[in-house]
């Protein structure tokens, strides 16, 4: 059989680079920026591709997105995003405890797909049948995957030319657990892994308290462990501390100076709020988006110290992503730091997004 995969995995994907936090007016073409998992999908003559960013084939752990890959023409080669839609929300924490280990292939893997299966929304057109479309501008691509008969469980992203549009979109789409924008230049070539595209995502502010640290994988002078990233927390109405993120990428002479300031802070056995935490408290050790093992590195700190940081939005009640620290807060007590001051968006279903 002529094999009709013009495009062949491995493929690497185009990125996007930081636009900051206002939706930029010109020539784009925008979308929805959504939380879950890279996916290329690849339909071949027989077969189905689901490559990762890191250009791994994870249809072992998807088999219900690759049972429904089968209804595209053979040739097809789209780019988009697996998530898992929880109550009309991207659940990107259930996402990732979808990605288990080949070995339970059998198991949990079935079992998950059935409880919460994976949708898969198209972004962008690499392939058809035969047809290496990259070199098309756009717009162009955006055109031919319109024309893509997708089957159940895929969706086409919503986009839009009018900056106005989009901007209304900005503000409304953290509601739907969605990450931001993205703005494609409407002549842009598809550029595997070339940060062509651009990304606007909402920044925000808060005080957290530092309860503790990870060292970096760099040792410090004389092998001395030093702050690699600092461990944050806030309070909830009952005076419980959970833990709500980290805040990393410090330079060298940072690291070391982070290390000499907490050092007095530092708890080697204990008490800490975190240690033998009450049910229904989040410590840095509970599985979550960046690892799923417990934190045996921690370096516990009395509870004392008062950082504002600055993040991209909120999931499950956690940073999103790592947050950057901004200052020290000496001003603020520890018990002051609330869930209060997160932004609270007002909530927008996915189908909402998706009929845009």
């Amino acid at each position: 059989m002529i094999d009709p995969l013009a495009v062949r995995p491995p493929c690497s994907v185009m990125l996007a680079k930081p636009l900051g936090s206002t939706v930029p007016a010109g020539d784009y073409l925008y979308e929805p920026k959504w939380d879950g998992f890279r996916c290329v999908v690849f339909r071949g003559a027989d077969s189905v591709v689901l490559q990762s960013r890191s250009e791994e084939d994870i249809a072992y752990a998807f088999p219900e997105v690759v049972a429904a890959a089968q209804a595209l023409a053979p040739g097809t080669v789209l780019d988009g995003e697996l998530a898992v839609l929880n109550h009309g929300r991207v659940d990107f924490g259930m996402l990732q405890q979808r990605l288990r280990p080949r070995s339970e292939a059998g198991g949990n893997i079935d079992r998950l797909a059935a409880e919460w299966p994976a949708s898969f929304i198209a972004f962008d057109l690499i392939g058809l049948p035969g047809r290496d479309v990259r070199p098309l501008p756009v717009h162009e691509r955006r055109e031919l995957l319109s024309s893509v008969s997708l089957p159940a469980d895929f969706h086409l992203t919503p986009a839009t030319t009018d900056t106005a549009l989009a901007r209304r979109w900005f503000a409304e789409v953290i509601g739907a657990g969605l990450d931001g924008l993205i703005a494609k230049p409407l002549n842009g070539i598809y550029q595997p892994g070339v940060r062509a595209l651009g990304k606007v995502k909402p920044l925000h502010t808060a005080d957290v308290v530092v309860a503790a640290w990870r060292p970096h994988k760099s040792p410090g002078a004389a092998g001395r462990a030093e702050v690699g990233s600092l461990v944050l927390g806030v309070y909830d109405g009952q005076g419980r501390l959970h833990h709500v993120g980290s805040a990393s990428s410090f330079s060298a002479k940072a690291r070391a100076e982070l290390t000499d300031e907490l050092a007095p802070l530092a708890l080697p056995g204990g008490p800490h709020p975190w240690i033998d935490a009450p049910a229904g408290v989040r410590v840095p050790d509970t599985p979550n988006r960046w690892k799923r093992g417990a934190d045996r590195d921690l370096v516990l700190l009395r509870p004392e110290r008062v950082a504002e940081v600055k993040f991209d939005g909120m999931a499950d009640n956690r940073f999103r992503h790592v947050a950057r620290l901004l200052r020290w807060r000496p001003d603020r007590t520890p018990e002051s730091c609330g869930f209060d001051q997160f932004p609270q968006p007002e909530p927008l279903a996915v189908d909402e997004v998706l009929r845009w």
